[in-house]
Parts: structure tokens; C-alpha cells; sequence
């Protein structure tokens, strides 16, 4: 059975640091694309970071790019999710999921394999 899992997230002042993790079940995650996505209330789910099978190449949306990192374990066949100087409008429940088809691009349209979600709160 497939399936991904979130966790890492929580409450964290602005400026501060999570660490989000994937962790995968059923597959192996460094076979497929891996992407992280984040939904705010009222707002559309926005690709955050994606990387590539065996990292070959990764992604981050102009809002995170200097701040977020995007990194696998393979031994624990999990995606990591690294956020620093976080801030407010970071607030989100954060989303990983897998490209079972590899189309290439970082839109949660392309993604078909999803996990359940964690909640990142940046406020003071």
C-alpha cells in the first residue's frame, strides 16, 4: 500500500526553524518526484519545493527560495523539508506527494500520490 507521511510541523515564532519530514511506505520515494505543497485558508494549494528523482535537480517558489531546502534519506526513504527564517504568511498546512509519472513540473495537478498533511503555524 502506498502511502506518505507528514510530520514536523507545529508553532514557531517568526524567524525561527521546522524541519518538515515524508516519510514513504510502499514504494520508494527516490524513484518519483517528490513535491511539497502548502494550503492556506481561502487560498489555492501552492507548490512550495520539488526535487527530482535521485536529486537531480530541485525547485522553490520565489516566496521561500534562500530559506527553504529540499533533501532526501534514501536509507530512510524520506524527504525532508528544511525551513528557516520562517514568517507569518508561511502559515499553512504543508503537504508532500509523489509523481507516480515524473511530468517534471512542481504543480499539485502533476502529483498523484499525497499524505495526509501537517500544520506549520509562524506567529508570535
Amino acid at each position: 500500500q502506498v502511502q506518505l507521511v507528514e510530520s514536523g510541523g507545529g508553532l514557531v515564532q517568526p524567524g525561527g526553524s521546522l524541519r518538515l519530514s515524508c516519510a514513504a511506505s510502499g514504494f520508494t520515494l527516490d524513484d518519483y518526484p517528490i513535491g511539497w505543497f502548502r494550503q492556506a485558508p481561502g487560498k489555492e494549494r501552492e507548490g512550495v519545493s520539488c526535487i527530482s528523482r535521485s536529486e537531480g535537480s530541485t525547485y522553490f517558489a520565489d516566496s521561500v527560495k534562500g530559506r527553504f531546502t529540499i533533501s532526501r534519506d534514501n536509507a530512510k526513504n524520506t524527504v525532508y523539508l528544511q525551513m528557516n527564517s520562517l514568517k507569518p504568511e508561511d502559515t499553512a498546512v504543508y503537504y508532500c506527494a509523489a509523481d507516480s509519472f515524473d511530468g517534471g513540473g512542481c504543480h499539485a495537478d502533476d502529483y498523484d500520490y499525497w499524505g495526509q498533511g501537517t500544520q506549520v503555524t509562524v506567529s508570535s
